[in-house]
């Protein structure tokens, strides 16, 4: 190496982009020579927390993380080293991990680990454009600056691994000593979705059936046909949500109208437009994929990656934002043409899109540690994608064009109509420039507030205050109460956006929601872009969460254990907590070691109460048939097999495992006094074919010593036929 500035980038995309802003270099093994400086990078987390290797005992938790420790990932030991041994050569070292407190602690960790003592810049970037990247390497600031957020991003990282790890182990452990079979599994942010779910489910089944009553009158104003909706008044009956609630007082509404003069009160029509929908983060895109082709956020992140790594044909996937940076729109030419050379159908679409046109997506100061993810400007045979490949490019590319179409332009018109006292009002949108909406299925749309069809069918343009008609006809329709629906994938992933609103301490609510204020997209929510997916795909393995349809359901077990545990652990209010603890140290004003300390006395309290009082778990378990403990399914040498949980008692009852249950096993054939083995001269055990039914063959007791064995006939042993070979194959 020849530089004499080491660079150490969070990602290999990351480090191209800035080697080719310092003018390239030579792409040498794990790093870019570019002459002053050598441009290194990493991939994710480098090193991994070491955790306690003891085993499930009740006794010995809670377990002890204090000092932690950390070892390289079995898989990134190569690139440490090539990190390592450039350090040995550098003067000094640039951070240029992602402008966020994961990827403050990313490098940091790295460097720690490498126990070097040169001096170190940082640099922010969250666009790998080359004039961006220049810029940022002009304003390098100490890295020093950032410690503190370094040191929280570390204290959540280690406070998450001594919840999680004490806490499941001391619950499955607790439940296993009732029979439950599998893993319990209790987490920061897993949990709190659990309890979503499950509350959820609750309430969709407590629901009571009520009805409430909605007036609508049908109105000719000079020449003008249109429906309105009767407007509550004070000292109608309403219910909690503002609504009729009475039927005969609606009916007598509906009668008074009808047949009676009416008076437009007022009539505003303002014209609108309606910007295109931002490029896609992680989330949105989840949730799109889930509702229009039903894909689960793991598999959408799996394809996203695949895309971005292996065809080159999106930028970074893992993004939270949706905004792009201003630098970004003078590459829009190259991209769209990428986009029509990679899905020709889109061509003419791509033709009449505006490239100069500059939207809302393109805003610098809104772009976070990432930008959104769009197309870049490589292209692909498309045919050569798989299906899901072909999909969600297609979505992502569509979000990106639209960026180049004018606004949806609308009339929104607005009236309040009069009849003997009473008001009604109605709306209509009618477009008068379908801009990018001309580029989506109108079932591909979200309804925007306010949208209903009566809305979009009526023209109310062309009527005025004062106008006068009459109210033809006014009908009082009965509607029933909706429970709370049930959970889709798609509005799964947007509560975790904003679970905030699910705290019941106003002070903690209020805290989770200010920790979002500057995230489009984001209200307070639980988890990260990059986390949601696994721990969602986690709930499933676990048998926590289940698919009802379209619809995602928690299980009975699931239930069960969500009755077993404390209320600190199944809301959101322990994610508000550790934000205000990890603002004090991002601030100087407190530590990592502190926050875990008090992590670990909390943890320790909550098991001590376990032991105490034990696990109130309803688990359906099968008794052992010899001494009635419940029988639990373990894994051995040759599979899944059941045995007693009364093992340390002694009981030693086994049995097979078919189709998840106990299945007992079959006495062995008894040992012939009369026949004998040639070899050895134990006796002999008849035994039935396993491949042909009804014939039989006989093999030697003492297997595995002696694999002797001989064929039957006439119900004897044939001894011209001794085989040594072992019974396996027979």
């Amino acid at each position: 190496m020849s530089g004499e500035v080491l660079v150490i980038a969070e990602k290999p995309e990351l480090a191209r982009a800035i080697a080719d802003a310092l003018g390239g270099g030579q792409r040498q093994e794990g790093y870019i020579d570019c002459g002053k400086y050598a441009v290194a990078w990493l991939f994710g987390h480098m090193l991994e927390l070491v955790a306690p290797e003891t085993p499930w005992v009740m006794d010995e938790l809670p377990l002890s993380f204090i000092p932690w420790q950390k070892r390289p990932a079995r898989d990134k030991t190569k690139q440490l080293k090539i990190i390592q041994t450039l350090l040995k050569s550098a003067e000094s070292i640039i951070h240029a991990g992602d402008p966020d407190d994961e990827g403050q602690l990313l490098v940091d960790e790295v460097i720690a680990w490498a126990g070097t003592r040169l001096p170190v810049q940082r640099v922010l970037i969250n666009d790998n454009n080359p004039k961006v990247i220049q810029r940022a390497f002009a304003a390098l600031r100490p890295n020093s600056d950032f410690a503190g957020m370094s040191a929280a991003a570390e204290a959540r990282s280690v406070g998450d691994l001594v919840y999680g790890v004490n806490m499941t182990r001391a619950y499955t452990l607790a439940a296993r000593a009732k029979g439950y079979d599998g893993v319990l599994s209790v987490g920061r942010v897993q949990t709190p979705i659990l309890g979503l779910v499950v509350r959820r489910d609750r309430a969709h089944a407590a629901h009571t059936k009520a009805f409430y009553y909605t007036v609508t009158g049908d109105f000719e104003v000079e020449g003008h046909a249109f429906r309105a909706r009767y407007l509550v008044r004070e000292g109608d009956p309403v219910d909690d949500k503002g609504r009729l609630s009475d039927a005969n007082a609606a009916q007598a509404i509906a009668a008074r109208a009808s047949g009676k003069p009416a008076r437009i009160a007022s009539c505003v029509t303002v014209a609108k437009k309606e910007p295109a929908p931002l490029p896609y983060n992680l989330l949105k895109l989840q949730m799109d994929a889930a509702r229009k082709h039903g894909l689960k956020p793991d598999q959408v992140k799996e394809i996203t990656q695949t895309l971005r790594e292996k065809h080159r044909l999106i930028t970074y996937n893992r993004s939270d934002s949706q905004y792009l940076s201003d630098e970004q729109h003078v590459d829009a030419p190259g991209v769209l043409a990428a986009i029509a050379s990679t899905i020709p159908a889109t061509a003419s679409l791509i033709e009449r899109a505006d490239p100069t046109l500059k939207g809302r997506a393109f805003d610098s100061s809104k772009v976070s540690a990432h930008h959104a993810i769009v197309p870049t400007e490589t292209s692909a045979d498309f045919a050569s994608l798989s299906a899901n490949e072909r999909k969600i490019y297609a979505m992502i590319a569509q979000a990106y064009i639209v960026q180049f179409f004018s606004h949806h332009a609308y009339d929104q018109t607005t009236l309040e109509v009069l009849v003997d006292g009473m008001a009604f009002t109605a709306t209509s949108k009618v477009t008068t420039d379908p801009g990018w909406k001309s580029l989506y299925r109108s079932e591909d749309l979200e309804p925007q507030e306010g949208d209903d069809d009566q809305s979009v069918k009526q023209d109310l343009r062309g009527l005025l205050a004062g106008g006068e008609g009459r109210c033809s006809q006014a009908l009082s329709v009965e509607n029933e109460t909706k429970p709370a629906p049930l959970y889709t994938m798609a509005t799964l992933l947007a509560d975790l956006t904003r679970v905030a609103r699910y705290i019941r301490n106003d002070r903690l609510r209020v805290l989770l929601e200010s920790r979002d204020k500057d995230k489009k997209g984001e209200h307070g929510g639980i988890g990260t872009p990059a986390t949601r997916d696994v721990i969602i795909a986690t709930l499933f393995q676990r048998g926590f969460l289940t698919e009802k349809g379209k619809n995602v359901v928690s299980t009975a077990q699931a239930r069960s254990f969500y009755d077993a545990l404390p209320d600190q652990a199944k809301f959101p209010d322990m994610t508000a907590i550790w934000h205000e603890q990890q603002r004090s140290i991002t601030e100087g004003a407190s530590t990592a070691l502190k926050f875990v300390e008090g992590i670990a006395g909390y943890v320790e309290s909550e098991i001590a109460a376990l032991k105490a009082g034990g696990l109130q778990l309803h688990v359906e378990s099968i008794p052992c048939p010899q001494c009635k403990k419940p029988l639990r399914k373990l894994k051995g040498a040759k599979g899944v097999f059941w045995g007693c949980s009364g093992r340390a008692d002694g009981c030693t009852y086994t049995a097979d495992d078919k189709g998840g249950k106990p299945q007992p096993r079959k006495a062995p054939a008894p040992v012939s006094e009369l026949h004998k083995c040639m070899a050895c001269g134990r006796g002999l055990r008849r035994m039935a074919s396993r491949k042909n039914k009804g014939q039989f063959w006989w093999a030697c007791s003492g297997y595995p010593e002696c694999s002797q064995s001989y064929t039957d006939k006439a119900g004897k042993p044939d001894y011209s036929t001794g085989k040594n070979k072992g019974p396996a194959s027979s």
